[in-house]
């Protein structure tokens, strides 16, 4: 097997290498510092296994196989993390191995098993979105995450401005630009704040920081008027959202 340790700790890539060194069946292909090396060296190397740290500086791990995800690749994956007992119930749930830091010999070897057992099957492996969320424990994103071609932006929610539904795609505006995400937009607002971004619209989601006011134009049209001059439509299911929030104030 080939492998990839991420991990932005220079320690926790070395007990992951020298733990390794007992299983000449599995070659490091590459050691990677953070999400950006992570995606550049899954490209050169096309690993059959990864070692992911999910708390990283500029790509956190499930943003890492988000974009793996995005280019098809499904590689088996051992987390290695620090996060708490009761956000890893969420893998155990979906039957995604994981170290948490600090672990032994005999637990490593015991994840590097599963993982060989998992590639051997060939199993198909949980989207990256729905290990996020269960991972989170219901708490919304704080940033999207989207690679086109191979350019990738994260976008910060307080940068985001609203969202459009285009079939299997959503368009993200953000900053004066663009940007297209393979994602519906019903996945999408179950993982916004829904105190910050509202269903205005069947084919909208507006941040509600950006909306100046609402106009109506005739008994059954209304447009949402944003802070740039940008006019979006509001359904009137929408605009009965935007009523129970401005009462519930």
């Amino acid at each position: 097997m080939k492998a990839l340790i991420i991990d932005d700790e220079d320690l926790a890539r070395a007990v992951v290498r020298e733990h390794l060194a007992a299983h000449p069946d599995v070659e490091v292909a590459a050691e990677c510092a953070n999400g950006f090396e992570a995606l550049k060296a899954a490209a050169q190397y096309q690993p059959d296994l990864i070692f992911l740290d999910i708390q990283m500086p500029k790509l956190d791990g499930f943003e890492v196989l988000e974009l793996l995800e995005a280019e098809g690749k499904r590689p088996a994956v051992v987390f290695v993390t620090a996060y708490d007992q009761h956000a890893l119930r969420a893998f155990e749930a979906h039957a995604v191995d994981y170290l948490l830091k600090p672990f032994s010999k005999e637990r490593f070897d015991a994840a590097l098993a599963k993982a060989r057992a998992l590639h051997a099957a060939q199993p198909a492996p949980p989207p990256a979105a729905e290990l996020a969320a269960a991972a989170r424990q219901g708490r919304p994103l704080e940033r999207i995450v989207v690679k086109d071609g191979p350019k990738v932006t994260v976008i910060h929610l307080e940068r985001l401005d609203w969202v459009q539904a285009q079939d299997d795609y959503v368009l993200l505006r953000t900053e004066g630009k663009n940007l297209l995400k393979q994602q519906t937009l019903a996945s999408l607002e179950g993982q916004l704040d829904p105190a910050r971004f509202i269903r205005i619209h069947r084919s909208y989601l507006l941040n509600l920081d950006r909306l100046v006011r609402v106009e109506q134009d005739t008994k059954e049209h209304r447009d949402a008027i944003l802070r740039d001059g940008t006019r979006l439509p509001v359904s009137r299911a929408g605009y009965q959202r935007l009523r129970e929030l401005w009462e519930g104030a």
